[in-house]
């Protein structure tokens, strides 16, 4: 099912996902390099990257939902 779905997954929702993830993944590295430099701007800033990521993940779900339902009225 889950390769079956990626396989077909749409375009906007392969994006959402691989933008989530990127986020996500810049925020880590942005909060623990300002984290080892001591560099509190750095740490703070990292939030809203890790924090938008979130948002994307959640909008990825709803995505991916909506596409099963339709799927699954046909």
């Amino acid at each position: 099912m889950l390769n079956e779905f990626w396989a077909s997954a749409s375009t906007t929702y392969k994006a959402v996902v691989f933008s989530a993830m990127g986020l996500i993944a810049l925020g880590i590295i942005l909060n623990l390099v300002g984290n080892s430099s001591q560099n509190q701007a750095l740490a703070v800033a990292s939030l809203p990257m890790i924090g938008l990521g979130l948002i994307l993940h959640i909008a990825g779900i709803m995505i991916r939902g909506r596409s099963i339902r339709k799927n699954l009225k046909r």
